[in-house]
């Protein structure tokens, strides 16, 4: 006997009010474990209140009432709350850890995705070096979840899969599901991800999409996704949005838990150790490349090390200058004019 029998213990129609929608094959079997649990738990809350209510009311003390002598012992009593309760205990147990053991050991050949956490979003590494903030899964298809993470602990969670695990610094953990085709007349499908442990002042925001697609839809992405067509410029803006830059680093001039990178090229940088530097291009390499190696003062070193974790190449650090220094005043690169004048007649 498998959690399937109970199949009918998670039926949508009065399990959507404590569960979202199912959105991976091992759903439906936490969903009825879950409301198996549930409904024994309201089962004997009913009973234990209605019997306290019915012997406060038999038993209550009243004029002329003689409640005789109390009872000592009950065996049968005593056997039925001992037995009833390990059996139930036991049924939970196997349930559960056949559910567990199922969760825990991927199937052969999965497709294999790397998840990088850190303070505060999540990076998706593909078998072909592709690397997004987004993660794209095809329907039907068995995927595991390699979790890493490059500062402190953090916990991916997908609500609708109803998988969990932790990411910890220096360990591999793994998951894996097999997601549900989308629904008729959706092309894709999308899910929420959350971070489950607090990681900061930026946890609830750490937050990323679910993209379930055709196995087909999901190859065509992939091959698209890979090759990023653009100016240098455009290939900047692409790896702040994907490289987790974005959760830390505005454009706008806000600055929450890390500088801003508007008007941040060619401005007085103040540090920590009482100096000032211009943030030039030598500036911002070296930031990067090596991160929390020039403190400022009123911000937290919890840059993630973006080489060594391979979140970008030298020649993406590049790209990254190049887009904050179009979000500075102070390039003077911007007052150049977009052709070069037309050389002068020869005397």
């Amino acid at each position: 006997m498998t959690l399937a029998n109970l199949h009918f213990l998670a039926d949508p129609s009065w399990g959507s009010f404590w569960e979202p929608v199912s959105g991976s094959t091992v759903a439906p079997e936490v969903d009825a474990l879950f409301y198996f649990i549930f409904w024994i738990c309201v089962f004997f809350t009913l009973l234990i209140t209605v019997l306290l209510v019915v012997f406060a009311w038999k038993y209550r003390a009243r004029e002329g009432y003689d409640p005789g002598e109390a009872p000592k012992h009950n065996t049968a009593l005593e056997l039925t709350w001992t037995f009833v309760p390990t059996v139930i205990v036991a049924v939970i147990f196997v349930f559960g850890f056949q559910r567990f053991m199922d969760m825990a050991v991927p199937p052969a050949n999965p497709y294999t995705i790397v998840v990088q956490a850190k303070m505060w979003s999540y990076s998706f590494y593909y078998p072909n070096q592709h690397i997004d903030n987004e993660l794209h899964v095809p329907a039907g298809v068995p995927i595991e979840m390699v979790l890493n993470s490059s500062d402190v602990i953090h916990g991916f969670y997908i609500p609708a899969f109803r998988v969990k695990k932790d990411d910890v610094p220096g360990r591999d953990n793994k998951i894996w599901f097999v997601a549900n085709p989308p629904a008729p007349g959706d092309q894709d499908e999308k899910y929420d991800i959350f971070c489950t442990q607090y990681c900061g002042d930026g946890h609830s925001t750490m937050r990323a999409k679910v993209v379930v697609q055709s196995l087909d839809d999901f190859k065509a992405w992939l091959k698209k996704a890979s090759v990023f067509v653009g100016t240098d410029v455009q290939h900047g803006q692409y790896l702040w949005n994907t490289r987790g830059c974005n959760s830390c680093h505005s454009t706008d001039g806000s600055t929450n838990r890390c500088p801003t990178w508007k008007d941040l090229y060619e401005s007085q940088v103040h540090l920590a150790d009482g100096t000032t530097v211009t943030a030039d291009t030598d500036y911002l390499r070296y930031v990067i490349e090596h991160p929390n190696s020039k403190p400022i003062p009123g911000f937290d070193k919890i840059m993630p090390a973006t080489i060594d974790a391979g979140l970008v190449t030298d020649q993406d650090v590049s790209y990254i200058i190049d887009f904050i220094k179009t979000l500075s005043k102070y390039n003077h690169d911007a007052a150049l004019p977009a052709t070069a004048p037309a050389a002068a007649p020869p005397k």
